[in-house]
């Protein structure tokens, strides 16, 4: 039995005294442990070698104090888990130099048997689970299928992703083809990572917020809650379709989202008249804004939880931790969260 379930107890809305908090990349750049780390090993090396990623994963919940721990890997092993390259340099992002562009390019996509093909990040779910001995839950994650492709059409990181876009206007039905072998294979790496511990499941659609609306709905939003169905009767999942507010109605009429995820754009109050209570929220700090002091952050983060409410939230930020931000800070962040009760013990 989890010594601190805060986290599923806020996706449940069952009353609590203060709302659990984690943080997006709270295993990475930002600690001197992991830069100990880096400096050692690539960055494949790190994901592929459970003992490594086990040993990252615990270094916010033993230095920050976090609620939950979330599994460190990254949403590209999943296309690297179909055939495709993938390369990742320290400080130019990911590469994927055989982009996807032709109906050829897509039949050898292998979306089966993915569970085995990722198994380094199954074990390293089963290693921390186990290190873990019930402090916190585990979160594992994926990224979301327009995502990816963003990725597998590009080839690299980037901030308008036109030529992925144009792929799916252009050429809708391969798009469609690529997005539901993505879901398919999602699905079975999501599934495996709830039987090997994940106690809770997080999809990161980063990209969707490129979409207009009616795009998301086509684009995005029917692999979203395919996968939500999907995985849901193993572990509540969370969406994060970042940039994406105008989808907080719909998606949170589904019954098998459990959480959405927030970036900053938008308010507490808007955010919790579109859903009416019917997910847990997430979110929405501004990273930036913990490179203010820690007793401004403090006052940053009541404010936060007071807009939002205690129950059915999940104070995080709006994106992931950026690595200019100093320790002492995060610690803050998180310490804030803590001692918005009295009670810290919910």
């Amino acid at each position: 039995m989890l010594k601190n379930d805060l986290l599923l107890r806020a996706l449940r809305h069952e009353d609590v005294k203060r709302p659990p908090v984690w943080m997006m990349r709270q295993a990475g750049r930002y600690l001197p442990e992991y830069i100990a780390f880096r400096n050692k090993y690539d960055f494949f090396t790190r994901v592929e070698t459970p003992e490594l990623a086990c040993a990252i994963t615990l270094q916010p919940v033993d230095i920050l104090g976090v609620d939950a721990a979330i599994i460190f890997s990254d949403i590209l092993v999943v296309p690297k888990a179909m055939g495709m390259t993938v390369l990742m340099e320290e400080g130019k992002g990911p590469s994927l130099p055989n982009t996807i562009k032709t109906q050829k390019d897509i039949d050898l996509l292998n979306e089966h048997d993915i569970v085995s093909r990722l198994s380094y990040v199954l074990d390293a779910l089963k290693l921390t689970k186990h290190e873990l001995n019930d402090r916190v839950p585990l979160i594992g994650f994926a990224g979301a299928p327009f995502t990816l492709l963003c990725y597998m059409v590009e080839g690299k990181g980037g901030k308008g992703f036109d030529k992925a876009k144009a792929f799916c206007f252009t050429q809708p039905e391969l798009a469609s083809m690529l997005l539901e072998k993505i879901t398919q294979a999602t699905i079975q790496y999501l599934i495996g990572q709830a039987k090997a511990g994940a106690d809770v499941l997080q999809v990161f659609d980063s990209w969707s917020g490129l979409l207009a609306p009616a795009d998301f709905d086509l684009f995005a939003a029917p692999y979203l809650i395919k996968i939500a169905d999907a995985v849901a009767p193993y572990a509540p999942v969370i969406l994060f379709p970042k940039g994406s507010n105008y989808a907080l109605c719909s998606l949170s009429q589904y019954q098998n989202v459990s959480g959405i995820g927030l970036d900053w754009t938008i308010k507490p109050a808007d955010a919790r008249r579109d859903t009416q209570h019917r997910v847990a929220l997430q979110g929405n700090f501004d990273p930036s804004k913990l490179m203010m002091q820690p007793n401004e952050i403090r006052r940053e983060v009541h404010a936060m939880i007071d807009d939002f409410g205690v129950n059915g939230y999940i104070a995080n930020l709006g994106h992931g931790i950026t690595p200019s931000i100093p320790v002492r800070h995060a610690k803050a962040f998180v310490d804030a969260v803590k001692e918005y009760s009295l009670n810290s013990e919910a």
